[in-house]
């Protein structure tokens, strides 16, 4: 499982060889703090869209979502992804946003939730960022159309 988890220059190396090889690269991003079922669907409805599907996630010293939280570290965030048989590879970003993974995967496709297509919704203004680069790399964004869930509901609800 933990082979699965690259750091961002052995992850670049690892989607150039795939993508020389005609595989279409998919990319997700997130926090994924308490795995839960919608980002099962989120990340299966992914891979639907290539052969490699990358998860890349947002390091412990940017995550920004309330005292205490992170709940679980990187490493174990990572590994609870890697767990996934249909998860290809997992890299931890350091970095605010995806681009930096973006930058360096150059996805097919970028995935994200559908509360993210309405561009209002973007307070940080990251998503926006995200899409230009993504752009820059000939990818496209495609919005999953999986039920919402989200972990820091979940945690500030029953934990």
């Amino acid at each position: 499982m933990t082979n699965k988890i690259l750091n961002i220059k052995d992850l670049k190396d690892y989607c150039a060889t795939k993508r020389k090889r005609g595989a279409r690269i998919v990319l997700a991003h997130g926090t994924f703090d308490l795995l839960h079922v919608g980002h099962i669907k989120h990340l299966k409805f992914a891979k639907k869209y290539g052969e490699i599907l990358i998860v890349t996630i947002t390091a412990d010293v940017y995550v920004k979502k309330g005292p205490q939280r992170p709940y679980f570290n990187q490493l174990n965030r990572a590994e609870m992804i890697a767990s996934l048989d249909f998860v290809d590879r997992v890299s931890i970003i350091n970095n605010a946003s995806a681009i930096p993974a973006i930058q360096n995967v150059k996805p097919n496709y970028y995935i994200k939730g559908l509360e993210y297509k309405d561009k209002k919704n973007d307070l940080t203004n990251k998503i926006n960022l995200e899409i230009k680069a993504l752009k820059k790399n000939n990818g496209k964004v495609i919005y999953s159309n999986e039920e919402t869930f989200s972990s820091s509901r979940l945690l500030n609800n029953f934990f």
